[in-house]
């Protein structure tokens, strides 16, 4: 099965997101290439190309400030009834050497257009230690924050991050965030991360991280590492219970079908 392409332009969507309903994607990474602080082995985009957390060699490669803001009010002006705007993309949108900035632009345009629509971002936590996407995050509405381990050796298999990120500096930036969900992706197969020894710490994680909730979820979509097995929704939703029970964070399942409460 072969990985989807990458983004071609900055704006996509609007698209049925399984957790942020209708939401218009704003890509801030290249499109030429994959550029990413992770090399997931789970990503539907396929390997990444360029595995870095310095972009100062690739500063050309990204969308500029003033064609992120001219494409973002075209569509905000030509597209109604939005759920979220949504930065997410390709790779890492928080590695724009801009993103700050471009945070700020974008809330303005927003609030002046459709400002009932939250900002939203996915991210997979790396650059929280960055003071200039620190002060990026606390304007956004709704920050879904990745944390896929608890032990530093299923984080280094299973997101393979660029040298110098650990899991510990991952963990340590989230417990200094506030407001944000954690999103957490299980698989098993070469990699397991619903094992016993690494489920026990992760949840130890969430419990000292205490996010808003948790959103937990396994691969629907096509993936570079072959040897990966989704994990079914029964078992989601039992990591889910054991979970709430033992960090008394709300945790929700999504599948591919619907979203499960876990309480349900």
């Amino acid at each position: 099965m072969n990985v989807l392409p990458l983004k071609q332009g900055i704006i996509y969507g609007p698209v049925d997101s399984r957790r942020l309903e209708r939401s218009l994607g704003v890509n801030l990474s290249p499109v030429t290439y994959k550029l990413c602080t992770f090399n997931c082995i789970y990503c539907h985009f396929g390997w990444t190309e360029c595995l870095t957390r310095d972009v100062s060699e690739h500063i050309k490669d990204f969308p500029t400030k003033e064609d992120i803001f001219l494409a973002v009010r075209s569509a905000l002006e030509s597209i109604a009834n939005l759920d979220y705007i949504t930065f997410s993309g390709d790779g890492e949108p928080t590695l724009h050497p801009e993103f700050e900035s471009i945070v700020e632009g974008i809330k303005k345009i927003r609030d002046e257009l459709t400002p009932e629509t939250p900002l939203a971002i996915l991210s997979n936590s790396s650059m929280l230690k960055n003071e200039s996407v620190k002060g990026a995050l606390a304007q956004i509405d709704v920050k879904i924050l990745k944390l896929d381990a608890g032990i530093e050796e299923i984080f280094q298999k299973m997101n393979k991050p660029a040298a110098g990120i650990s899991l510990q500096d991952i963990i340590e930036a989230l417990k200094k965030e506030k407001n944000f969900v954690t999103q957490t992706l299980f698989v098993k197969g070469n990699v397991d991360n619903t094992d016993e020894k690494n489920l026990a710490k992760w949840i130890k994680a969430i419990a000292s991280i205490s996010p808003k909730s948790v959103q937990i979820y396994s691969t629907d979509r096509p993936v570079p590492d072959a040897g990966i097995i989704k994990v079914g929704a029964k078992e989601l939703k039992e990591i889910a219970h054991r979970t709430e029970n033992e960090t008394n964070v709300p945790v929700e399942v999504f599948s591919i079908e619907r979203p499960i409460q876990a309480d349900s």
